[in-house]
C-alpha cells in the first residue's frame, strides 16, 4: 500500500494486522455501550471470533513481523514494553504501557531509555518473563533469517549496524543492558524522543532462549499475550488461537479477550468476505475482517440497508495518497511548473476515482489530518473542490509554457484506488483544463515499484502514498524529506532528493523532544515550511469501512489503526 513491496509491507502490518503521543499512564479502554458495540447486550467472555482474511498472516514471528503498534492478531500473543491506548478515535492513537510499568524513562538527552517490566508476567508455560527475554527476543530480531521487522533498532542501538544476530554473535548487543530481572536500558547513538513508539514493535516481545527455534518458531511462538497458539498452517493461512492460561488481566489493562478461541482463516477473495460477513451465517454472524474494505459498489448496497449500516466500521489511518515531483527531472525543475499543477488538481474528481467521499477525504497538507501527526491546516496552492486552472494558466505562462506543455504521469495498473488508471486519468482530465496535456504511463506493480525507487530511474511525476509506522510526524517526514535519507543505489523514498539543512536540522532537534505534544506541533509547522516547495500535491486520504459479523460486540477504531481491534471484540 506504500511506495515500495516493503513499504507496503508496512502499512499493510498496519492496516491488516492491525501504528504515540506517549507518556499517557496506562488505562484499559471502557466497554463500549449497546449502540457503540454493534447490539443490545454488553460484552461477555466466551465463544469463538472468526476472521475472514484476504491476506494471510505469514511470518508469525515477533521477529519478522512488521506491524504498527503490535499488530491486530499479533497483538493476541505477542506483548510488548509498551503498546497502543486500546480507544476509540484519537484517544486511541496514544501510547500506554504493556509488560512495561510506564512508558520509558529517558535521560541523557533521550540516548538512553530505561524500562521496568511489571510483577507477575509469565510465558504460557508458567514461566516468569524478565527482561533477558525481551533483551534475546530483539537481538535475534537481527538475524538474517528472521529479516523483516521494522529497521528502527538496527540504526538506533549502539552497535545495531553490524550485530547479526545471537545465532552467529552469542555475546549479545551491549548496547542493551539488563542490570535484573525487571530492568532493561537501551542505549542509543542519537537522541530519540520517540522511542516509546518503537517499544510498541514486536520485537519487543519476549522470547525465551531455551524454546527458540530459530525459523520454525512461528509455527509455535511462545506466548506472553491472553491467547496461545494451538495450530499455524501453511504460513498463516488458517491460524487457530485459545486462551493462554497463565495470562492475567491484572497485568494487561489494555486487551480484553472475550473470545475463548480465534479462528483466522486467510487467502479468501474480498468479495468473498463482504459477502459472508453480510449474510452472517453460522460462524460467520461472530465474524470479522482485519484487511478487507468494502468497495464503492460493495458500500452502496450496504448503505441502502439499514441493518447492514449498523455493522459497517468506519476508520482513519495515517496515510497521505499524493503526486510526487522528481525536480531533476524537466519542466519539474521550475518551482512555477510544480505550482501549476498544484492548483490544476481537481480534488473532487480525485476523490471520485477514489470510490467517493466515504471512502476519501480530500488532502492539502503532506501529514494526515489528525492531531497526534501534528497536522496544521495549510493549503499553499488553493485549487478548490475542482481546480484552478486559470492560476495554473498564469504560473505556466511566467514559466515560459504560455502555450502549455505535455507530461508523462507514472502510475501502478493495480487496482487499488490509489496510484491506479483511474486515479491517474482524474489528474489527466484535470490537468488537461490548464493546457497540460498528460500522457499516462502505467506499469505493473513490481515495474513500477522498481522505478519509482530507483534515484536513476524515477520518473518527473509519479503518483505515489505513505503511510505511519506510528502516529507521529517523524515516521512521515524524515523517509520522504530528509536528505541524509536519499539512497543513490537502492530503495530511495525522497522522491524530491530534498536536501535542506534546515529541514534536516529541524528533524534532528524534534528527535531531542520527549514531550511529543510539543513535537508534533513542530511536525506540523515543519510540514508547511516543506510544503512550501511544492514537491508533492497531496490528494486524498483514505478512509476504512469494514462489515463485522451480528454478533460482534465492543468495536473499538482507534486512529492508530483504522481498523477494529481485534483485543476488544466479544461475541454473541
Amino acid at each position: 500500500m506504500r511506495q515500495s513491496s516493503v513499504i507496503a509491507r508496512r502499512v499493510a502490518a498496519a492496516s491488516v494486522s492491525l501504528v504515540v503521543a506517549a507518556g499517557a499512564a496506562a488505562c484499559g479502554p471502557k466497554d463500549n455501550d449497546a449502540k457503540s458495540s454493534g447490539g443490545d447486550s454488553q460484552p461477555h467472555k466466551g465463544g469463538t471470533l472468526t476472521v475472514l482474511n484476504a491476506n494471510a498472516q505469514q511470518d508469525f514471528d515477533p521477529a519478522r513481523l512488521y506491524t504498527s503498534g503490535g499488530g491486530n492478531v499479533p497483538s493476541l500473543v505477542f506483548r510488548t514494553l509498551t503498546t497502543r491506548n486500546r480507544e476509540n478515535g484519537a484517544a486511541g492513537a496514544q501510547v500506554v504501557p504493556d509488560l512495561a510499568t510506564d512508558t520509558g524513562r529517558p535521560s541523557k538527552n533521550a540516548t538512553v531509555w530505561t524500562y521496568t517490566l511489571k510483577k507477575g508476567l509469565k510465558f504460557e508455560d508458567g514461566t516468569p518473563i524478565t527482561s533477558a527475554d525481551i533483551k534475546y527476543g530483539i537481538e535475534r530480531s537481527f538475524a538474517a533469517e528472521l529479516s523483516g521487522g521494522a529497521p528502527y533498532l538496527r540504526d538506533w542501538l549502539i552497535g545495531g549496524a553490524d550485530y547479526q544476530g545471537p545465532y552467529k554473535d552469542k555475546k549479545g548487543l551491549d548496547s542493551i543492558e539488563t542490570p535484573d530481572a525487571l530492568t532493561i536500558v537501551f542505549h542509543l547513538n542519537k537522541p530519540e524522543g520517540e522511542f516509546p513508539y518503537l517499544a510498541t514493535q514486536t520485537q519487543f516481545t519476549p522470547v525465551p532462549k531455551a524454546k527458540d527455534t530459530g525459523t520454525k518458531y512461528e509455527e509455535h511462538p511462545v506466548s506472553s499475550g491472553p491467547y496461545k497458539v494451538v495450530a499455524n498452517e501453511n504460513d498463516g493461512e488458517r491460524l487457530t488461537l485459545e486462551r493462554n492460561t497463565h495470562w492475567s488481566a491484572s497485568t494487561d489493562a489494555e486487551r480484553k479477550a472475550y473470545p475463548d478461541r480465534i479462528d483466522v482463516r486467510s487467502g479468501l477473495d474480498s468479495s468473498v468476505i463482504n459477502q459472508r460477513l453480510s449474510s452472517s451465517q453460522g460462524a460467520d454472524a461472530a465474524a470479522v475482517t482485519t484487511d478487507t474494505n468494502l468497495g464503492p459498489a460493495e458500500l452502496a448496497k450496504v448503505t441502502g440497508d439499514k441493518a447492514l449500516a449498523s455493522r459497517v466500521g468506519t476508520g482513519h489511518f495515517g496515510y497521505t495518497n499524493y503526486l510526487a515531483f522528481n525536480p531533476k527531472v524537466k519542466p519539474f525543475d521550475n518551482p512555477k511548473v510544480r505550482q501549476a499543477i498544484s492548483y490544476a488538481i481537481d480534488r473532487s474528481s480525485v476523490i471520485n476515482a477514489a470510490g467517493g467521499s466515504s471512502l476519501a477525504e480530500p488532502a492539502t497538507t503532506y501529514l494526515p489530518n489528525q492531531k497526534s501527526f501534528g497536522y496544521t491546516p495549510y493549503d499553499l496552492f488553493p485549487a478548490g473542490a475542482s481546480g484552478n486552472a486559470a492560476k495554473a494558466k498564469e504560473l505556466l505562462a511566467q514559466a515560459g509554457y504560455k502555450n502549455g506543455l505535455s507530461i508523462t504521469l507514472t502510475h501502478s495498473n493495480s487496482k487499488d484506488f490509489e496510484t491506479s488508471p483511474e486515479i491517474a486519468t482524474a489528474v489527466q482530465d484535470a490537468l488537461k483544463k490548464a493546457g497540460i496535456t498528460v500522457k499516462l504511463q502505467g506499469l505493473e506493480e513490481s515495474d513500477y515499484s522498481d522505478k519509482i525507487h530507483g534515484a536513476k530511474t524515477e520518473p518527473g511525476l509519479f503518483l505515489a502514498h505513505w503511510g505511519a509506522d506510528w502516529p507521529s510526524g517523524g515516521p512521515f517526514l524524515a523517509p520522504i524529506f530528509d536528505g541524509r535519507q536519499i539512497v543513490k543505489d537502492g530503495a530511495n523514498f525522497n522522491s524530491g532528493f530534498l536536501d535542506d539543512k534546515s529541514v534536516n536540522d529541524e528533524i534532528d532537534a524534534i528527535n531531542k523532544l520527549t514531550d511529543l505534544g510539543e513535537a508534533a506541533e513542530r511536525w506540523g509547522a515543519l510540514d508547511k515550511k516543506i510544503g512550501a516547495q511544492a514537491l508533492t500535491v497531496p490528494l486524498f486520504h483514505p478512509v476504512y469501512k469494514r462489515l463485522y459479523g451480528k454478533d460482534v460486540k465492543n468495536v473499538v477504531i482507534s486512529d492508530w489503526t483504522g481498523v477494529l481491534d481485534i483485543s476488544q471484540v466479544a461475541v454473541k
